[in-house]
């Protein structure tokens, strides 16, 4: 009598599992690069109302065009054994994960970077600040975008604002 193929199933993750890579997305988050688009003299509140904006625009221009993969299925056979040592072979079935994407991505992000420069701002990327900086930074977000050093740096709030320090 032929055994069933078994079907391969990924771990189920445990919610204190899932806690910890919470805490680890809010720590990894403080480190990472702040990434805007900057126009000195400008209000924070009026780059984010251009850059919603534009980012309507560039999707009316370049809708999302969603595809789907699928990994090839393989069938892997793998003997097993009990204790008394009777064998036999089992298959077990690996691979055939279906992931989507939007494959207009990266023409989107192209029409909204032409947007935003249309629009007098150019993207930035600012290093986190060091932990001393932080320390010494009054509590704060930034509300007008300051003029930009090469070494200014970007504090970022629990709250998703963040603060542009130039230390002096």
């Amino acid at each position: 009598m032929r055994r069933p193929a078994r079907v391969a199933r990924p771990a189920l993750v445990h919610r204190p599992a899932l806690i910890t890579l919470g805490l680890a997305a809010v720590f990894l988050t403080a480190c990472t690069p702040l990434g805007i688009y900057h126009k000195p003299g400008t209000q924070v509140s009026t780059m984010n109302r251009a850059l919603t904006n534009c980012e309507v625009a560039a999707l009316g221009k370049v809708p999302v065009d969603r595809r789907i993969e699928r990994d090839p299925v393989r069938i892997v056979p793998r003997q097993v054994c009990d204790s008394a040592g009777n064998c036999s072979v089992v298959y077990d079935r690996v691979g055939g994960e279906v992931r989507s994407y939007d494959n207009n991505v990266g023409l989107r992000q192209r029409v909204l970077n032409q947007c935003m420069a249309d629009e007098g701002y150019r993207y930035v990327e600012l290093p986190a600040c060091s932990q001393a900086i932080k320390r010494a930074a009054p509590p704060g977000a930034t509300t007008i975008m300051p003029q930009l050093a090469t070494n200014s740096c970007a504090i970022s709030n629990n709250d998703g604002t963040w603060q542009i320090v130039t230390p002096g």
